[in-house]
Parts: structure tokens; C-alpha cells; sequence
């Protein structure tokens, strides 16, 4: 990937991450960290891989998209308004009664949803189901899904992961957002999941470890996927609330809305990250 490319995508990364805030102070609840840890991941999928038409969301050959650790919707709504699915001017509505962007994905009433999750777990069985169903049709979509570290606890995720592993879902290809806290703090104090590669590569998975804001290692990594005639597990090292200095690293910013003036001074400081597409 060519160094102005990445600039357009970390651009757009931070646009994702201009409006997931917009809408958790919007709707002044939902969840900011795990939203703002997953926007380069979001940026490439949609800006750059994924075979999709916002024009014809439901289109039969598109890829599959799921966000498994659902609550983190904002960035998907984010993502999705920035890539023409539906206005950005929607983003204020997030959680108001009469609007269709809910506290989680809905697959009936949100143009570009794939999956309605939040059940932890629950999205990523889907996606194994999304993936063997293109198997047993013979169609050539790829299955992308992002899953969230402390989302590993759930007993759900590991009858999945051997399901994926045992039919050799090679079409499969899913991003773990490794940040290492959950809404009770550090991961590896409330239900150690770790170590998360090895268990994978345990259910017979194709699986790497990045750095999870590099696109380069993004690219990277699914293109191994493309290669393997395995299921892949993409570990991504991200930080929780990237991109917003007070909300970085911080379990506290889990599932908090900013203040008024919070809200501003995120917004002021991801507009100084912007390059050449302010």
C-alpha cells in the first residue's frame, strides 16, 4: 500500500472515529473504547477490501461483514454513514427511540447490517454459519467478523472456533480486538483468555498477531487469510479508546458518554490527526 493510500485510510479511520463519538453523545450513552480501538480495521475492510455496493446493500455476491462484540456499534454506524450506506447526519440520532440506529446492529432496519449481534459470541457463530453456507452453495464471498478480547470468555466463541476449524472455513477470516480491558477492567484479571493465539491455532486455526492501527500489516494479514486452507484469526494489538488521549487505555470509558465539553475536546484532538481530507 502506497503511503498516500494509507493516508487516505487513516483519514477515514479517524472520520470513524468522529463519528462513533458523535453518536455516543448523541445518544449520551454506548460505548466509546471499543469503538475508537477498532477504526483502522473498519477503514480497511470497507474502504479497501470488501466487495460491497452501498447502493445495493443486500447484493447476492457481497462479503459478509459482523461485528460480534456488538455494543461497539457507533463505529460500525460510523463506518457504514462515511461509506454512503446511509446520511452521517443519522449519527446524532444513535439510540433515540425513533431512529434506526440502535444500541446494537440491526440486520432488519439498518442498511449494510449483515448480522443483528450483541449477545457476546452470538456474531461470530453466525459468521462461521455465513461462511460454511457459501461453502455448501458454492459461492465465492469472503466472511469478515470482529470480536472483542473479553468477548474469548464466552463458552459460545470456542464451539465456534472448532465448528470454523473442523470444516476448514479457509472464506473466513475474523480480527480480534486485543486491548486488553473489558468493562470490569483488565481482561487477564476478570477471566484470563490468553494465551489467545495458541488456543486458536488449537482448533485447527491459521492464525496472526498484529498491530491492529497498521494498514500495512492489516493488508497483510488478510492476504494471508487469502492463501491459508484454514479459518483465519487475526490477534490485533489495538488500544482501547485510541485516538482520544483521556479516553486511551482507560476500562472507565468502556460504556461512559462524554460531557459537553469531553465530547469537544475529543472531537478537537482526532480533527488535529486529520491529513489531507479534513
Amino acid at each position: 500500500m502506497d503511503k498516500a493510500r494509507k493516508q487516505e485510510l487513516s483519514d477515514i479511520a479517524v472520520k470513524i472515529r468522529m463519528g462513533a463519538l458523535e453518536c455516543v453523545y448523541g445518544g449520551n450513552s454506548g460505548h466509546p473504547g471499543g469503538s475508537l480501538s477498532i477504526a483502522e480495521i473498519l477503514s480497511y475492510l470497507y474502504f479497501e477490501k470488501m466487495n460491497i455496493d452501498p447502493k445495493n446493500p443486500k447484493k447476492a455476491d457481497r462479503d459478509r461483514f459482523v461485528l460480534s462484540k456488538g455494543h461497539t456499534c457507533p463505529a460500525l454506524y460510523a463506518t457504514l454513514a462515511n461509506r454512503g450506506y446511509f446520511s452521517t447526519d443519522l449519527l446524532k440520532t444513535f439510540r433515540h427511540s425513533d431512529s434506526i440506529l440502535q444500541g446494537h446492529p440491526d440486520m432488519k432496519g439498518i442498511p449494510g447490517v449483515d448480522m443483528s449481534t450483541g449477545s457476546l459470541g452470538l456474531g461470530f457463530s453466525a459468521s462461521c454459519g455465513m461462511a460454511k453456507a457459501a461453502k455448501l452453495s458454492g459461492d465465492s464471498y469472503k466472511v469478515y467478523a470482529i470480536l472483542g478480547d473479553g468477548e474469548l470468555e464466552e463458552g459460545q466463541v470456542w464451539e465456534a472456533a472448532m465448528f470454523a476449524g473442523h470444516y476448514k472455513l479457509n472464506n473466513l477470516c475474523i480480527f480480534i480486538d486485543f486491548n486488553g480491558l473489558q468493562i470490569d477492567g483488565d481482561i487477564t484479571k476478570v477471566m484470563n483468555p490468553t494465551p489467545i493465539d495458541d488456543k486458536f491455532r488449537a482448533f485447527n486455526w491459521n492464525v496472526i498477531v498484529i498491530d491492529g492501527h497498521d494498514f500495512d500489516q492489516i493488508e497483510a494479514a488478510v492476504a494471508a487469510s487469502e492463501q491459508s486452507d484454514k479459518p483465519t484469526a487475526v490477534v490485533c494489538h489495538c488500544i482501547k479508546g485510541k485516538g482520544v488521549s483521556f479516553m486511551e487505555n482507560e476500562a472507565s470509558w468502556h460504556g461512559n458518554a462524554p460531557t459537553k465539553e469531553q465530547y469537544e475536546a475529543a472531537i478537537a484532538e482526532l480533527k488535529s490527526q486529520l491529513g489531507g481530507n479534513k
